[in-house]
């Protein structure tokens, strides 16, 4: 090619404008606000040299612009294009406040389904780098209707490719629902919001005098909504915990997660799990130091940790493998089960078993939350999320049963008859309908009111009800346990158990789907 030809020198003049667009004072302010550009959020995320954009030219469309000015910058606000995070392909799109403000119109929103389409084909994850006024109104519907295209498309490519949302700025109005609908979501502390309305409108409808960071900061959702699953201080720790994140789940849905060298720091047989579940059961502790001291060191990942606390969920590692875990969180309400940790539970369970990822589950749970407020707010459809949710899972399950295992929460916790492949028990397990000192108040209700000393028999009582029915021992001569194991050896029963199910298959009923109650 002549390269003093004037189409070459055509070509180098339009790449010089693409890098020289952007407004100093623009990205300044941007900078100023904590923030990074969209061009340095993808060198932070992807390979080096590894990105490949796509559609970098295109221009708003000007047709039928109802209102307002729209200026011709190239790539119309946002980068798109596939590139490679520890050598493996993803697809992602990082929208461009400095230019119109990272405002969505069609030719925008055509950017967005294009890269989501080719990411469905190729089976590779997308990752969506979210900062964007929202729909760009002088476009009117057109915009609206990029959006409808691009929460289709994340339908779509539901349980078949992994679709992850970084808020890095402002997602307000119908932009939420990209976020929303995908399978997890990242903020940044202070420089990220998600809202359906804003503090001014929820001011005028209102009367009430609310900040950005109050109403949709990721504090809030972390915490309180829990849309957001993962929290960070800045920019630079939310991509490596993104990134960190990517190393447990595979591309898509007919691959296996990733394996890694186990570098068998946790032995197989460790005595620290005898010491961890008091005797008594009305005390607390913290099952994470159950779940660190079985999983391969340092491997837990915790997802939604600051959102119902009762139960927790991540991601971890065993014997190099991705396993997904669920536990009861003994320290947190006693480990109970109500409407947020019940639907934090189902909506991990359903990605594991999208994804191919084994379920592993911790168990010491008295029962759901008792009261007027959960009754009436549904914790009976929120409970039944989880069942559902455990039941429909047709990857590997394993149960073990730590301490309490009451009522309906025993059921829903991954039982022997709603699909637990292996169940498993230490002997501090109490398993009964409710727990003891409820059982015997019902049962023996009319000997204790006429005792002398109600205390006393009441203790004797109980002690005879733990030792006759609520035991693991019982459960497992009835079949409906395993196996009663010993705490040390917990980790290397799971590592047998999880290679016995390597080559699990369920045989799925033909429908169009199941009607979970949402």
């Amino acid at each position: 090619m002549d390269i003093d030809g004037k189409y070459y020198k055509a070509y180098k003049k339009r790449l010089k404008m693409l890098e020289q667009q952007q407004s100093k004072e623009k990205v300044k302010k941007q900078h100023d606000k904590g923030k990074l550009t969209a061009r340095e959020r993808l060198d932070l995320l992807l390979d080096e040299g590894s990105f490949e954009e796509v559609d970098a030219f295109v221009v708003p469309d000007t047709l039928g612009i109802e209102f307002g000015k729209v200026e011709k910058y190239f790539g119309d606000g946002v980068i798109a294009g596939h590139g490679k995070i520890n050598g493996r392909l993803v697809f992602t799109y990082a929208q461009d406040f400095t230019i119109m403000g990272g405002s969505l119109g069609i030719v925008h929103a055509n950017k967005i389904a294009k890269i989501q389409e080719m990411a469905l084909k190729m089976g590779a994850p997308i990752i969506a780098l979210i900062d964007s006024g929202g729909a760009r109104i002088q476009e009117g519907i057109a915009s609206l209707s990029g959006y409808a295209t691009i929460f289709n498309n994340i339908i779509r490519s539901s349980g078949i490719i992994p679709q992850i949302a970084v808020i890095m700025g402002p997602a307000a109005g119908g932009a939420v629902y990209s976020p929303a609908l995908m399978d997890f979501v990242f903020m940044t502390s202070y420089t990220s919001y998600m809202f359906v309305t804003g503090p001014n409108v929820v001011k005028e409808v209102l009367n009430e005098d609310v900040s950005f960071e109050e109403l949709g900061g990721a504090e809030v959702h972390a915490k309180k909504s829990g849309v957001a699953h993962f929290i960070y201080d800045d920019e630079e720790n939310t991509i490596l915990g993104l990134k960190k994140f990517l190393s447990y789940i595979p591309s898509n849905n007919v691959e296996n997660p990733p394996t890694v060298e186990e570098t068998g720091k946790t032995p197989d047989i460790n005595n620290k799990l005898l010491d961890i579940v008091p005797d008594d059961p009305n005390k607390a502790y913290d099952v994470k130091e159950v779940i660190n001291n079985i999983v391969d060191k340092g491997s837990f990942f915790e997802i939604s940790e600051l959102y119902a606390q009762s139960l927790v969920t991540g991601f971890a590692r065993l014997d190099g493998r991705t396993i997904g875990i669920i536990a009861n969180q003994p320290k947190v309400l006693a480990g109970v089960l109500d409407i947020n940790s019940s639907v934090k539970g189902a909506r991990f369970i359903r990605f594991c078993d999208a994804f191919n990822i084994p379920l592993l589950t911790f168990e010491d749970v008295p029962g759901f939350l008792p009261g007027i407020d959960q009754e009436h707010s549904g914790i009976i459809r929120h409970g039944a999320k989880l069942l559902y949710a455990y039941s429909e899972a047709s990857v590997p399950k394993i149960t073990i049963i730590l301490r309490k295992s009451y009522g309906g929460a025993y059921i829903v916790m991954n039982s022997k008859n709603l699909g637990g492949d292996f169940n498993f028990a230490w002997p501090t397990a109490e398993i009964a309908v409710m727990g003891p000192e409820g059982a015997v108040a019902i049962l023996y209700r009319k000997e204790l009111a006429e005792a002398e000393d109600p205390d006393k028999l009441k203790a004797e009582l109980v002690k005879k009800y733990r030792e006759r029915i609520a035991n693991p021992f019982v459960a497992n001569e009835k079949g409906f346990i395993d196996e009663v194991i010993d705490p040390s050896q917990t980790r290397k029963k799971l590592k047998t158990a999880f290679k016995a199910l390597t080559n699990k298959w369920v045989e799925i009923p033909s429908r169009k789907h199941g009607n979970i109650p949402l």
